[in-house]
This record gives structure tokens, sequence and C-alpha cells, in this order.
């Protein structure tokens, strides 16, 4: 009988390579949520995303894009499988005080489709990291 790596170890070095997986995630989610033939949101209201986000990191703040987090947990269950998975620990979002709201004069139906747009994109980033683990460790286990 194969030896598994203590699950401990395991998540240690997932955590190592988060950060790589995550990039690579974002790009591949925005690729095929915001561009092509049918994104989420029109171009004008990507355009908007991307504005709120330069005015933000502007004023000194962490902006849209990127700001999302990703952590790796334990489902707390002892089996031969894996019980590791990924959780978007932080969604970036649209508040009544984010900067454009007043500004650019964003009203309650454009925040809540920008909102949507940002929680659908970062739900797809953790997707693909969980499939980046999900390969990890089965090539940790062969």
């Amino acid at each position: 009988m194969a030896e598994f790596p203590d699950e401990r170890q395991i998540v240690l070095r997932a955590r190592s390579r988060l950060e790589e997986w995550t990039n690579a995630a974002r790009t591949q989610a925005y690729a095929e949520l915001f561009e092509g033939d049918s994104p989420v949101l029109t171009e004008e209201e990507i355009h908007l995303l991307d504005a709120l986000d330069s005015e933000l990191e502007r004023q000194g703040g962490d902006g849209v894009w990127g700001t999302d987090q990703y952590g790796i947990h334990t489902a707390g269950t002892s089996s031969s499988d894996t019980s590791l998975g990924v959780v978007c620990v932080y969604h970036p979002q649209i508040t009544k005080d984010s900067v454009l709201r007043g500004a650019d004069e964003l009203d309650d139906e454009a925040e809540e489709r920008l909102n949507a747009a940002l929680w659908r994109y970062s739900e797809r980033v953790a997707t693909l990291i969980e499939e980046a683990l999900d390969e990890f460790i089965r090539q940790t286990q062969s």
C-alpha cells in the first residue's frame, strides 16, 4: 500500500502555490466571463469597473481587480480521499460609499449587476484554483 503524505504537509505545500494558481485562475476567469462573444457585462459596464478600480487605487485603496482572496480549507474528515477545497474568503463588492457610486450616479440596478458579475468571477476563480489543487494532490499521491 502506498503511503500518502500527511494532509498538513500537503496543505502547506499547496498554500505555497496558491498565489500562482490564483493569478492563473484570475486570468482565465476574466477571459471566460468578460471577454469573447457573450460577456456577462456590457463593454460600458466593464469600463465602469475598470474606472472604479483605477480611482480606488489612486486614492490609496486596493481597487477592485485582485482584491479577491482565497483560502485552502480542510473538510475535517478523515478518509483515503483528500478533504481539501478552496473557498473565496473575500469577494470584491461595490457599495454605496464606493468612489463611483455618487460621482457617476451608479444606480442600484447597475450596482447589483456589477456586484453579481464580481461574485460570479470570484466563484469561478475559486473553482479554477480548486481544479489546480486537485491536480496537485493527484500528483502528490501518485
